[in-house]
């Protein structure tokens, strides 16, 4: 049995309690200065505020003020925190967490650099780590899950990704059960680089549900659409995993399978809708209410990165014409309309 501390009570962090614990470890969540609210119910009535299944019995729950005590002891850290706490984990948490006890995040996403780069997050703790003198083995998840779906134990493929095999398959052997299956591999870059695109890409699919619903009604269901900017979209993911060195074909695999799980739930699916249906950017998050909204900003940064490297010469404006009519969409308030006839293609073989 090992004693595995899951740092952050959002949905993802929490649902992979269950697969800890189901395994017989010792399963403690410790809730970000954010989740105070969260880590009370959890303490009360030993289910997360967002799922309709309980925690097995005997997890343990700590605020934030109980960090140190979460982790005393700890054989593994889950990072669970969003994409905006990615700051925050790395000044607050990794640096109180023992050299000897590896990482394992499930935080999803990209930075950009003024020069074009793209950092994954892993790339940006280690950062933090080289600031302070300090090691520690940090290793990701990606793959296609949502976090109800893995509590409710929906079959689910992922991989995890980190610097050494063998920490690796310590990590696997911890976390896998017969629901929840798992990949292993050193391309960190690949695997984090993959799943953190598919976020603005299935914003840029969801654009065509709300084009549909606001000409046809909600009750008619369209695939054509739906499927050609999803085909645009592997494309223009291949071209950025090429651009980010990804090193086998298996990454964009594990991306494309997020980005289809992403489009059929969850929010980026639900402002995609609503700007399809003509809402502006400032409209659309005002319907939302304050929903937190990753897929905005991975567009964001990435389509900074790619207008870079076009300038540079490095990329070709043209492979990449989804990913810049959203960015458009987000960053101009620019109307939805899809630039069909750049997905096609001449092509003599």
């Amino acid at each position: 049995m090992a004693v595995i501390t899951i740092v952050g009570a959002g949905m993802m962090g929490s649902a992979l309690a269950f697969p800890a614990r189901e395994n017989g470890h010792e399963v403690r969540v410790a809730g970000t200065h954010l989740d105070r609210e969260i880590i009370d119910g959890c303490i009360k009535n030993n289910r997360h505020p967002k799922f309709e299944k309980d925690f097995p019995a005997g997890i343990k729950f700590y605020q934030i003020e109980q960090l140190a005590e979460a982790i005393d002891g700890t054989d593994v850290v889950i990072g669970g925190v969003s994409s905006f706490g990615v700051e925050w984990f790395a000044e607050e948490v990794i640096p109180v967490i023992p050299d000897s006890v590896p990482v394992l995040t499930v935080t999803k996403g990209l930075m950009d650099t003024d020069d074009g780069k793209l950092l994954t997050y892993p790339d940006v703790w280690k950062q933090k780590l080289e600031s302070i003198g300090k090691k520690l083995s940090l290793n990701a998840i990606g793959g296609p899950c949502t976090s109800y779906e893995l509590v409710a134990h929906d079959q689910t493929e992922v991989a995890f990704c980190g610097d050494d095999i063998k920490t690796l398959t310590y990590l696997k052997e911890l976390m896998q059960t017969d629901y929840y299956h798992i990949s292993i591999t050193t391309d960190v870059t690949g695997i984090e680089s993959a799943v953190a695109l598919k976020n603005g890409y299935a914003l840029g699919i969801a654009l065509t549900i709300g084009l549909n619903q606001k000409s046809f009604g909600n009750d008619e269901l369209h695939f054509n659409s739906q499927a050609a900017v999803f085909g645009q979209a592997a494309k223009e993911m291949y071209k950025l995993l090429e651009l980010q060195n990804a090193l086998t074909l298996d990454n964009l695999c594990v991306g494309v399978g997020d980005l289809y799980v992403t489009v059929y739930g969850g929010r980026t699916r639900l402002v995609g809708i609503l700007l399809g249906k003509g809402l502006n950017i400032d409209e659309a998050k005002a319907e939302l209410n304050g929903v937190t909204l990753e897929s905005l900003v991975v567009a964001e940064r990435v389509a900074r990165a790619v207008r870079v490297n076009i300038k540079k010469g490095i990329l070709n404006k043209e492979d990449f014409p989804l990913l810049l009519h959203i960015d458009e969409i987000i960053s101009n308030k620019k109307e939805v309309n899809i630039p069909w006839e750049k997905f096609t293609f001449v092509k003599e073989v």
